[in-house]
């Protein structure tokens, strides 16, 4: 019964949290409804019931995460900071960053808009692959800086430096895809279970401080989808100016096909000339006869 009142007392503090957030949308939504669009009643309503189910799936979710998984994170964290097989951290982190994904609801809107603007050419199921991915490292390295204690800035300065250079290569659509997923996988899955599980293995490992070692683990989070993403366009581009160099050689060999098609004929209808020239007309016949 604990527990549930646990939840049940979080929630006064959550609505107004969501409700603040949420408010300067309505505003806006009703000063442009009034001036501008003067949509009808069918579509108005259907904006103000998914306003409610925003604001009351939004609710629930922060009740959960904060409530459930940040506490959750943290235990874990401690168990596995406090064992003597630490070097799990680095596995489990790994394993925990690829399936998080999952459950950001910011990733899925955005790999679903991605998928419509590229008509289907940049898959969910491919955006999905590669942010789990991405995802997975940044956990696994947040997880080596709590074992060994190493600087962020050996991590964070190598890391935009590559994003930054891959810039050059990568396609305009992939860079900013890119920059927009490093945000959303930075969601609240990231802020309420990640980041307490690297605090409570900070807490559990002598010599370790949450401040220094734990915190940074967004940053890397919100990198390394910068680095995935471009690195996908420039294999994307590459293969793309492979498939439109072996083109371009089919249609080469294809023009050398008819050159030589034509030159053949060309010399078949020569050597028919030369034979008639060389035959005797029917009238030098006559007269070689007689």
């Amino acid at each position: 019964m604990s527990i549930l009142m646990e939840f049940v007392q979080a929630i006064p503090h959550t609505c107004s949290e969501v409700a603040l957030a949420l408010t300067p949308i309505v505003v806006i939504f009703l000063l442009y409804q009034i001036i501008f669009m003067r949509m009808p009643r069918r579509q108005l309503l259907r904006m103000i019931t998914g306003i409610v189910y925003t604001f009351l799936g939004l609710v629930l979710f922060l009740v959960g995460v904060n409530v459930g998984f940040q506490p959750a994170g943290t235990e874990m964290g401690r168990a596995l900071g406090g064992s003597e097989s630490k070097w799990l951290l680095i596995p489990v982190g790994l394993v925990l960053g690829f399936v998080i994904v999952f459950a950001e609801p910011a990733v899925a809107v955005l790999n679903q808009q991605v998928a419509s603007v590229s008509g289907g050419a940049i898959s969910t199921k491919l955006m999905m692959g590669v942010l789990c991915v991405a995802m997975a490292i940044a956990v696994a390295l947040g997880m080596i800086r709590v074992l060994t204690g190493i600087s962020i800035w050996w991590i964070i300065i190598p890391g935009y430096a590559l994003a930054l250079i891959f810039m050059k290569f990568s396609p305009n659509i992939f860079t900013a895809i890119a920059f927009d997923s490093g945000g959303v996988s930075s969601g609240p899955m990231t802020a309420t279970f990640l980041l307490p599980f690297a605090v409570g293995a900070t807490e559990a490992i002598p010599g370790r401080n949450p401040l220094t070692d734990a915190f940074g683990m967004v940053a890397m989070v919100a990198m390394m989808p910068l680095i995935a993403i471009q690195l996908l366009g420039i294999i994307y581009q590459f293969h793309l100016n492979r498939a439109e160099l072996s083109a371009e050689e089919v249609a080469s060999l294809g023009d050398e096909d008819d050159l030589d098609d034509t030159d053949s004929t060309t010399d078949i209808a020569s050597a028919q000339d030369v034979n008639d020239a060389q035959s005797p007309s029917p009238s030098e016949e006559a007269i070689h006869e007689s």
